[in-house]
């Protein structure tokens, strides 16, 4: 990649980073509602996933070229069902549906110590490693966007692998930084997006099935 290129790249991986994307809005609602240790650990497997994603799209670039891009779309699918699947799970998280009255935040001490275990349950079970690593490798945005740097910034220049894959090496660490600042602007905005959970859950519920519908509508 020439010199001359290297603020445009930045530019693009942090625009791309930065975002609205599955991976963002996921950190964002594991921080509000479950905090930032749940967020973080579920972070995890975020990087992990979008570290698959760029050593793939390396070996992808080099080995087959444009060859296989035609068929990334199908992959779009497969990220859309599983954000339709994480909105109704953050539903869920509110108590939509699930009978639930407002008369738990009346509840005495001993009901609170109740939901605080239940909420940390239901953390361990909705926030972790594993689902933020299928985040990201249904994430169509993560996958093309990959590519694309590869694509636009390296392949045009060089046809080396190495080159490819310093430049796959250094691609975690531009999106998942990003998100880091998801996960820690909700968690400073938690205790006052926790007085209008259901409402805020049912936004970032729509957000997923919005960004399912931009994934096999592009």
């Amino acid at each position: 990649m020439p010199t001359r290129l290297i603020p445009a790249f930045l530019f693009f991986c942090y625009v791309n980073g930065i975002t609205p994307g599955p991976a963002n809005i996921a950190s964002l609602s594991a921080a509000v509602n479950y905090g930032r240790e749940a967020a973080l650990r579920q972070w995890r497997g975020i990087w992990t996933g979008f570290a698959i994603d760029s050593l793939v799209a390396v070996l992808v670039s080099y080995f087959l070229g444009n060859v296989i891009g035609p068929y990334v779309k199908y992959l779009s699918w497969i990220g859309a069902a599983y954000l339709c699947w994480m909105a109704w799970h953050t539903l869920k998280s509110a108590g939509i549906g699930s009978g639930e009255s407002s008369e738990r935040s009346e509840g005495a001490g001993e009901q609170s110590d109740k939901g605080d275990a239940a909420d940390e349950a239901t953390a361990a079970k909705n926030c972790n490693f594993m689902t933020g690593l299928l985040v990201n490798l249904t994430n169509v945005k993560v996958i093309i966007f990959c590519m694309t740097a590869l694509g636009s910034f390296v392949l045009p220049y060089t046809q080396s692998f190495m080159s490819l894959l310093a430049v796959g090496i250094f691609l975690p660490f531009t999106g998942p930084i990003c998100n880091l600042v998801w996960i820690f602007a909700g968690t400073k905005l938690r205790q006052l997006f926790n007085q209008h959970r259901k409402a805020l859950n049912i936004a970032m519920a729509a957000a997923l099935v919005l960004c399912a519908v931009s994934l096999v509508l592009q």
